[in-house]
């Protein structure tokens, strides 16, 4: 059934009367009564009990008021909640990200939701590994894309949006630089070039532990603020680094070789926000990213 038809059965049988009805719709009679014939023909019987003096109900059509009733009165509802959210998603929303392969996926997403919203633009905001969530917090960006394991007590991480498989970055002289892959049980013969303090604990031991699978330590050396800085210190020989698959095709060095770590879980990327700011907007886009993923 069509909306509108939907509209003119509802109020008939509210009604009862098709002048009323016509008025009320502002529509013609004729219409009105089109309208309904063309129901009754479809259902194969009549929904209306017509006479020259009143209109009723016909079981089959008190039934269908049963059920149409709910549904539609659901339908206009989440139409004007929709309404009502298009007309507070207005403005600019700041969007942070690590890496080249996130703002890649963030434009698509943003290009999606700016055709949704036409009132509302998406600035994407490049971050660095020493930020953190200092950013977020201080609200210079409304949500930023995150890697799992984020347990901040002060934000929330929607659904994960995509994953990357892992890689070692190692310097090309290094005797793994010619392997086709490593294990994580390698890194206890490698230094781990270590992660800015301004990261959660536990997101950096998930991503760069300091044992292998059967406890051998692995060292840990100097500490980087950015990730061109961590490709510096590695293309100097100064240590390795756990990244990501898509690093070679953004990031990539004459001094630092990329190896494939096969027993690594994937890292995985949801957005994230501070749970006092779950704003229309912010969670529009976030609805926007999931539904890309679909």
């Amino acid at each position: 059934m069509e909306r509108y038809e939907i509209e003119v059965f509802l109020t008939l049988a509210e009604e009862l009367h098709f002048g009323r009805t016509a008025e009320r719709l502002r529509v013609s009679t004729a219409h009105v009564s089109k309208t309904i014939k063309g129901l009754e023909r479809r259902a194969g019987t009549a929904l209306f009990e017509r006479t020259s003096r009143r209109v009723e109900l016909t079981p089959v059509g008190s039934a269908l008021r049963e059920e149409l009733g709910p549904a539609f009165e659901r339908i206009q509802r989440s139409l004007r909640n929709a309404k009502r959210a298009g007309l507070e998603i207005r403005g600019t929303l700041r969007i942070g990200y690590f890496g080249s392969a996130a703002s890649r996926y963030l434009l698509g997403v943003a290009e999606r939701f700016e055709a949704r919203y036409p009132e509302c633009t998406v600035r994407i905001t490049e971050m660095q590994l020493s930020d953190g969530a200092a950013r977020l917090r201080s609200g210079e960006v409304d949500a930023m894309v995150c890697c799992y394991p984020m347990l901040e007590p002060d934000m929330t991480i929607g659904p994960p949006l995509y994953e990357e498989a892992k890689m070692l970055a190692v310097p090309v002289g290094h005797p793994f630089a010619t392997r086709s892959s490593v294990t994580l049980e390698d890194l206890a013969e490698v230094t781990m070039i270590a992660n800015p303090p301004a990261l959660p604990v536990e997101f950096d031991e998930f991503h760069h532990p300091r044992f292998t699978p059967s406890g051998r330590p692995i060292p840990h050396g100097p500490a980087a603020a950015t990730f061109q800085e961590i490709l510096a210190l590695v293309g100097a020989g100064r240590g390795t680094y756990l990244t990501t698959e898509q690093a070679p095709l953004y990031y990539l060095r004459p001094d630092v070789a990329f190896v494939p770590v096969t027993d690594a879980p994937p890292l995985r990327f949801g957005l994230g926000w501070l749970n006092s700011a779950l704003t229309p907007r912010v969670r529009a886009f976030v609805e926007t990213a999931v539904a890309h993923e679909d």
